[in-house]
C-alpha cells in the first residue's frame, strides 16, 4: 500500500517537472538568442559608424555628460569594436 502511494506521487509530479524543464530550456534559448542578436547588432552598428567616420554610439552622450558611467560605457563600446 505504501509503495503505491510513493509510486503515484512520483508519477504525478514527473509530468509537471518535465513541462517545467521544457519551458525553462525554451525561455533560456530565447534570452540567449536575444542577447547574441543584440551584441551582433551593436558590433555591426559600431563597425558601420567607424567606417563612415561617425562617433561611436554613446560617445556623443559622454562628451555632453560628465558622469563617469556614460564615459565608461563609451569606453566599453570602443573596446568591444576592437
Amino acid at each position: 500500500m505504501l509503495e503505491d502511494y510513493w509510486a503515484n506521487a512520483v508519477f504525478s509530479v514527473t509530468p509537471t517537472i518535465l513541462v517545467g524543464l521544457i519551458f525553462w530550456f525554451a525561455i533560456r534559448a530565447i534570452f540567449r538568442s536575444d542577447r547574441t542578436e543584440r551584441a551582433v547588432y551593436a558590433r555591426m552598428e559600431a563597425e558601420e559608424r567607424a567606417r563612415r567616420g561617425l562617433p561611436l554610439k554613446g560617445a556623443d552622450q559622454a562628451s555632453t555628460s560628465s558622469s563617469p558611467t556614460s564615459q565608461s560605457s563609451a569606453s566599453q563600446i570602443a573596446r568591444s569594436v576592437e
